[in-house]
């Protein structure tokens, strides 16, 4: 069987494992896998540390978050984009409403006691703890 293709961008400071591909703020590669590899098989092969992932997107979902590392297991398939963001990284205000997440993050936030939501913000701009 032959490799699959991946289109890839890291954002924030984890754009320097890019190598040559890394920009000042974020990197744009395309990575060769194994077939029926997964979000973590690509995660080693760039030598990302868990520690330093933020907010991961495949095909434009929301895959994982900090301390819900659901991402890893996601199968990738030929031709798929993953985004992966630094955990100081923050993500495009535009996708935080209304995001699609994966199955396996929507599971992980079903058995949560707190449905995954654990803040909320008031009209000043503070962060209130439920």
């Amino acid at each position: 069987m032959r490799n699959i293709t991946v289109e890839v961008w890291l954002y924030g400071p984890v754009a320097r494992y890019a190598g040559k591909e890394a920009g000042p703020g974020y990197a744009h590669l395309t990575v060769s896998l194994p077939p029926a590899s997964t979000v973590g098989d690509l995660v080693r092969q760039l030598g990302i540390p868990l520690e330093e992932r933020g907010i991961t997107f495949v095909n434009g979902k929301l895959a994982g978050l900090p301390g819900l590392d659901t991402d890893l297991g996601v199968a990738l398939q030929d031709g798929d984009r993953v985004g992966i963001a630094h955990r100081k990284s923050m993500w495009p205000f535009q996708y935080r409403f209304g995001v699609q997440l994966t199955p396996e993050l929507q599971e992980a936030f079903r058995q949560r006691e707190d449905s995954g939501i654990h803040h909320a913000y008031t009209a000043g701009g503070g962060e209130v703890e439920e």
